[in-house]
């Protein structure tokens, strides 16, 4: 169990790391009127996500902790929208329409109005 814990901390302290790095990046390259960092975070992550495990649990076998070191340690501290584009994209590969609909709808909607409610929170403190 300690063992999972060092794993994931590792790896959850590079993603963190690459994250602030390449947001840095893009921010001087691209300029800061739009988040183009976050963006290529996002998509890169939910691209990580997918490749790993599909390869890991359809085309070879590798040592489940892998993927506590990959997914949940690396994409979970690079991004958290891997975890949500994979399970979206499970869902529609299911044909489960219906709660791939709510997943989108809820994440993004729930999401912003979070960020809105905190945004909001934040200015009457």
């Amino acid at each position: 169990m300690l063992k999972n814990f060092l794993a994931i901390s590792i790896a959850a302290i590079v993603g963190a790391n690459l994250r602030y790095l390449l947001s840095r990046i893009a921010a001087r390259e691209l300029g800061p009127v739009f988040p183009y960092g976050t963006l290529f975070i996002n998509i890169a992550g939910s691209f990580i996500v997918g490749l790993f495990i599909v390869w890991t649990t359809e085309r070879v076998l590798i040592d489940p902790h892998w993927r506590l070191l990959v997914v949940i340690g690396f994409c979970g501290s690079f991004t958290t929208f891997s975890s949500y584009a994979f399970e979206t994209m499970a869902y529609f590969e299911q044909g489960q329409w219906a709660l791939m609909l709510i997943n989108i709808l809820a994440n993004n909607l729930l999401c912003l109005a979070a960020a809105l409610a905190g945004m909001a929170l934040a200015r009457v403190l």
